[in-house]
């Protein structure tokens, strides 16, 4: 027997014992997909639930959920109206006593100035018989120089514009003179009437008559 016939056999009956061996042990392609597939089949599958239950547990999620909301909007809306209330309230207060400091402080101004009312109605009663020009006049000049005090007591400015620039803001042009000089352009010529102002608010503007360059 040729050894090199014997050698090739053994060959291919070991070819053939490893592939018989692999088909054993390697499942077909086919099998385990269908196989896994009725398996996930057979997990999906089974007793659909009752429609009248899952409604009716809805129904009592939607219903408590619902009661929930109410509750926290009742909630809401109450403690907005304290609030609201507390406010107006708050507002009103803040209100009665502002008005109640603005008429202290008016009080106060009109006391001061009732000093200067009593010594102008001592002047105006002078027996005019007994009384001098000059003494008249003196007594009116005292009352006015008080009366200004008083004011600037109050926080009241007197505006004098005399030989100064025209300003808008705190003076009041009713009357513009004629000049040939720029250097009195703009310039204040006479004050017919002095300005007021109280802690920077312009009570009174001083009206003036003004120079203007043709």
């Amino acid at each position: 027997m040729d050894p090199l016939k014997d050698e090739e056999l053994t060959d291919v009956e070991d070819a053939t014992s490893e592939g018989s061996l692999e088909s054993e042990l390697i499942p077909e392609a086919d099998e385990p997909v269908e196989a896994e597939k009725d398996e996930q089949l057979e997990g999906v599958d089974g007793p659909e639930p009752d429609g009248d239950a899952l409604k009716e547990a809805e129904g009592e999620l939607g219903n408590s959920g619902d009661s929930d909301i109410r509750e926290e909007f009742h909630q809401l809306n109450d403690r907005h109206l304290r609030l609201v209330a507390e406010f107006n309230n708050f507002r009103r207060r803040t209100e009665q006593e502002r008005l109640g400091a603005w008429s202290r402080a008016q009080a106060d101004i009109v006391g001061e100035f009732l000093d200067v009312l009593d010594d102008l109605s001592r002047v105006a009663e002078l027996d005019l018989n007994n009384a001098t020009v000059e003494g008249i006049m003196e007594g009116v000049d005292l009352v006015e120089k008080k009366f200004i005090r008083m004011l600037e007591v109050s926080g009241v400015e007197v505006i004098d514009p005399s030989d100064s620039l025209f300003d808008p803001e705190e003076m009041e042009a009713v009357m513009r003179i004629p000049t040939e000089s720029e250097d009195q352009d703009d310039l204040v010529a006479q004050v017919f009437q002095k300005g007021y102002s109280l802690k920077g608010i312009l009570v009174r503007p001083a009206r003036v008559s003004v120079y203007k360059s043709s």
